[in-house]
């Protein structure tokens, strides 16, 4: 699933392609998770013109005239694809047409990734707001949950998933499964500043080597996180443990706190 810095250069550069433009027809086809019918979606956005895109967590969403407010979430297995004037594109949830002949599909192979009118945030607090400091993530963490599990609940803090929790971790030197309320004061204010640090760092890179991009997670920074590498950049084993559907990736350089 792409996780913050993805969703934020995906957000960006459609915002580049569409906003401005008016949505002149709209095509549902739905999947497993559209709550709104296609008659909604084309009384509520067709005609609006769309203002701006921007991130939320890991979602986008669509601000249009009117104060009409469309989301995006992409989920697993989700892709937006740009196209003109005609998407044959397979597995398409939904195909949006805007003024000037380009459009935006929608697809997924899963037909999980869906679109929502008045989508409402979770109330977790995102990821690289200035209001997630020391003193707020102290409060975050003071919990038995596995420090890992707080990082990825979208309830607590959006937009981290699997991957950048385990790259965020391992830049603490913190161990995946210590107990939040464990870690000491001194190594929570460190964690407070990696975690903006990490996920900028990230969007700036691909930003930087993939100028354009809409689609497709990135994993080419990655330092723990990859199955391009056996060792970390400092030289330990990365072990990788299987959880269900989750792997976690980690080195013996991190502390375990319980």
């Amino acid at each position: 699933m792409p996780e913050l810095p993805d969703v934020e250069i995906f957000a960006r550069n459609l915002d580049k392609l569409f906003a401005g433009k008016k949505l002149q027809r709209i095509k549902i086809i739905g999947g497993k998770n559209f709550t709104d019918s296609a008659v909604t979606f084309t009384k509520r956005l067709k005609g609006k013109k769309l203002e701006r895109i921007y991130r939320s967590g890991k979602e986008m969403r669509f601000q249009f005239s009117g104060d009409e407010l469309m989301g995006l979430h992409l989920m697993l297995t989700g892709d937006v694809i740009v196209f003109d004037k005609k998407n044959d594109h397979h597995s398409t949830l939904a195909e949006l047409f805007f003024e000037g002949g380009q459009g935006l599909a929608l697809t997924d192979r899963m037909r999980n990734a869906h679109l929502k009118i008045d989508p409402v945030d979770k109330e977790g607090i995102d990821a690289i707001s200035p209001q997630l400091n020391f003193k707020t993530l102290k409060k975050i963490l003071d919990s038995k949950a596995k420090i890992k599990n707080v990082l990825t609940d979208q309830h607590v803090i959006r937009g981290i998933g699997n991957s950048y929790s385990d790259e965020i971790l391992w830049q603490a030197r913190i161990s995946p499964f210590s107990v939040s309320n464990a870690i000491p004061e001194e190594k929570v204010k460190e964690l407070a500043k990696l975690i903006k640090k990490v996920l900028k760092e990230e969007v700036k890179n691909i930003h930087k080597n993939y100028p354009g991009k809409v689609n497709g997670e990135v994993k080419d920074f990655m330092q723990i996180h990859t199955k391009a590498k056996t060792k970390s950049p400092t030289g330990a084993t990365i072990i990788i443990e299987k959880k269900g559907m989750m792997k976690t990736y980690y080195t013996k350089e991190q502390k375990l706190y319980q």
